[in-house]
């Protein structure tokens, strides 16, 4: 089965560099294809992507949900795994997927560590590995077979945060949803640029407010004027 890699992506030439790279080297490359789907960078990601030979696409709209879904459209592979430009992969990613699908499951994610050795995050990254309620954001990478995402109509693009999450909402009132608990690495700069507690009590905060329904525009704007 051939799997699209589908990399959403706004000003991350820096990132690219360093990941588009692994593409090459892994096994199973003639089963695997990757599309980055930009949202109207400017540093040159454009360049990076082309120069790796890769698939390059334009979005008319800053949005991962959109830019995840013209990845998806564009596609020719029978499962779509969204990966951020951040994370960094598994080499054994195509084998670990093709496990849990002959498992049986349809969807699922990846638990993950930090880039770093830093106590409190290693206690965040350890919750990764369950399936749980807050099990499936993007940063522990989704993959999903195809048709189970045109059945679902893929991201719901009103959401411009949390996009993610309200897919995963809906994969598992239908189907059972995977957490391959092998570790991928996520980058901490979110944590590197605001304290430990600011960025908890932001994301209680916006994840109660998601499960109460407030518009997502609004949670954007809360989201962005708690972090930095």
């Amino acid at each position: 089965m051939k799997i699209s890699i589908i990399i959403p992506v706004l000003n991350e030439a820096e990132n690219l560099k360093e990941l588009l790279p692994f593409f090459r080297k892994v096994k199973n490359r003639e089963q695997q294809e990757v599309i980055v789907a930009d949202g109207g960078s400017t540093d040159g990601t454009k360049e990076v992507v082309e120069k790796a030979g890769f698939r390059f696409l334009t979005c008319g709209i800053q949005s991962r949900a959109a830019q995840m879904n013209m990845g998806a459209k564009e596609s020719n592979g029978d499962i779509f795994y969204f990966v951020h430009a951040d994370v960094r992969i598994l080499p054994s990613f195509y084998e670990d997927i093709m496990l849990s699908l002959n498992e049986g499951f349809q969807t699922g994610c990846f638990a993950y560590n930090f880039y770093s050795n830093k106590k409190m995050l290693r206690i965040n990254s350890w919750f990764t590995q369950f399936n749980g309620l807050f099990s499936g954001g993007g940063d522990q990478t989704l993959f999903i077979r195809k048709d189970v995402f045109l059945e679902l109509g893929g991201f719901d693009e009103k959401f411009c945060l949390m996009e993610d999450f309200e897919l995963v909402r809906r994969i598992k009132k239908k189907y059972g949803f995977k957490v391959i608990p092998k570790r991928i690495l996520v980058s901490a700069r979110k944590y590197e640029n605001n304290s430990w507690l600011r960025v908890q009590i932001a994301n209680m905060i916006v994840f109660g407010l998601f499960f109460l329904h407030h518009p997502p525009t609004k949670l954007k704007t809360l989201y962005s004027r708690l972090l930095k």
